[in-house]
């Protein structure tokens, strides 16, 4: 971790980082009864989450110009993000643009801690605010699934268990055909559905994603947060004693004592721990379990309320400002990750307003260098290349821009692209010799498609050295 946040009590601080919360002494997996705790925080994130979760269905549902919102088709390497279609030629801008977000990641991470995980994370949003209200609604409370969970198998037990995971199955099999949409495209997931004799193998990753997202929300919980996912270790490098995170104020709560004693204010209810979904007590410091997730402060807010006291002995600060008082402020790192995030994006969208809808490529062909006909006139052969990056279809026509004197010929049929496709072909280029001044004469060539010029090519038109002048030299008399 990059720091730690100790309390100064009685106890042996260091001891909780030696294991895991959701293991026990002998380290077997302990199972996590989370209490649920209603709150001011908890209501905010349910907000954001049900706006996430529709945002989440509907997004492969939208179409722009027939194509979807959002498509990362690996199989057949097309991208598509917020409309704008990636093909293996735009690798390049694709890589730039997960490099963007990773940094954003950093950057967002140095500042406000692992709040992505407590609130916009799918694993989060979907256990917290599907799976885990099914649970509650099926089999109760914390207290009663603990009870269910111990008692022998029995009519009601198996009832409950049934229905609680059939639900879960059902959940799992309709997010799998989610994410699948992300990937494949809705059309085709709901093609799988309705035929699915003429879709087995992707009826069989419908079933395989279905089991993986069973077994994670049904059995793993909250082990992906902690062992799985690589955000969780990335963030004990990223945080400092600058950034904001869910933190305990020790030197208000400690040291700590039963209500009405001359104690610190936190009465040792241990109901932070008890609505952890993760299974961590706050009050240890800054944890690799820790999702700021904020049920902690919802619940501790809770018991200060009923005592008399003021909000905030759990709450969003910084190290600094539990230990000095000192408001929190923007450090040199937050700084500069900010100015390279800005830059990132401002060349990001750069190239991607600059990006042509039809890429041209034209070299000369190989073997010769120009052939000159009857009349005098030079012509070169090219190889030309065509990759049209939309989905719509494209009418090329190609047009010489300099010099002016020059004609161009396509050979074979007129340029018609279809979206997405690459075309290549060829094309002669004709310049009449006495415009001729080089042996290099440089060629602008502008693409047309669908009448808008969306490309330029520059290259050279090779010629044979054109004559010179005879220099006459004044004749010399002898004297």
């Amino acid at each position: 971790m990059a720091y730690l946040q100790t309390a100064t009590v009685e106890i042996d601080h260091e001891s909780f980082r030696d294991h895991l919360t959701i293991l026990d002494e002998q380290g077997r997996r302990k199972w996590i009864y989370p209490r649920f705790q209603d709150g001011p925080w908890y209501r905010r994130r349910a907000v954001l989450a049900y706006v996430l979760l529709a945002a989440l269905v509907a997004a492969p549902l939208i179409r722009i110009h027939g194509q979807p919102l959002f498509l990362f088709n690996i199989l057949e390497r097309t991208f598509i993000v917020w409309g704008i279609p990636f093909f293996p030629q735009d690798f390049f801008l694709f890589a730039f643009a997960m490099i963007t977000f990773m940094v954003f990641v950093i950057f967002f991470t140095s500042v406000w801690g692992r709040w992505w995980c407590g609130w916009a994370c799918p694993q989060t949003v979907f256990m917290e605010f599907v799976f885990r209200k099914l649970e509650y609604a099926i089999e109760g409370s914390a207290q009663q699934q603990r009870r269910l969970d111990a008692q022998p198998w029995n009519s009601y037990k198996i009832w409950r268990k049934t229905v609680k995971h059939v639900l879960f199955l059902l959940i799992s099999v309709f997010i799998s055909s989610i994410f699948l949409s992300y990937i494949i495209g809705s059309d085709a997931v709901m093609q799988a559905w309705s035929h699915p004799a003429d879709s087995a193998p992707l009826l069989l990753a419908l079933v395989a994603f279905s089991l993986v997202f069973y077994g994670v929300f049904a059995w793993l919980r909250e082990q992906v947060c902690i062992g799985v996912c690589p955000y969780g270790r990335l963030q004990g490098v990223l945080l400092d004693r600058n950034s904001r995170a869910v933190m305990y104020d020790f030197k208000r709560g400690e040291p700590r004592g039963k209500a009405g004693t001359t104690t610190g204010d936190c009465v040792d209810c241990h109901l932070c721990v008890a609505v952890c979904p993760t299974g961590i007590d706050i009050r240890n410091g800054t944890q690799l379990e820790c999702i700021n997730c904020t049920a902690c402060m919802d619940g501790c807010d809770s018991i200060m309320a009923k005592l008399g006291r003021a909000p905030g002995l759990i709450r969003h600060a910084t190290l600094e400002q539990i230990e000095t008082g000192r408001p929190f402020r923007i450090t040199p790192r937050m700084v500069a990750y900010g100015i390279l995030w800005t830059a990132m994006i401002g060349l990001l969208a750069f190239l991607l307003v600059v990006r042509p809808e039809v890429k041209t490529s034209l070299l000369r062909a190989r073997g010769q260098l120009y052939q000159q006909l009857e009349d005098g006139t030079i012509s070169n052969l090219y190889n030309l290349r065509l990759i049209n990056k939309t989905f719509r279809n494209q009418m090329v026509e190609l047009e010489v821009v300099a010099p002016r004197e020059a004609r161009l010929q396509v050979i074979g049929a007129p340029l018609r692209l279809e979206p997405g496709q690459t075309t290549e072909g060829a094309l002669l280029v004709f310049l009449p010799a006495g415009s001729i001044r080089h042996n290099h004469t440089p060629l602008h060539i502008a693409v047309r498609a669908n009448g808008k010029i969306v490309d330029q090519v520059r290259t050279s038109f090779m010629a044979p050295m054109p004559p010179t002048s005879t220099l006459t030299l004044p004749r010399q008399t002898s004297p």
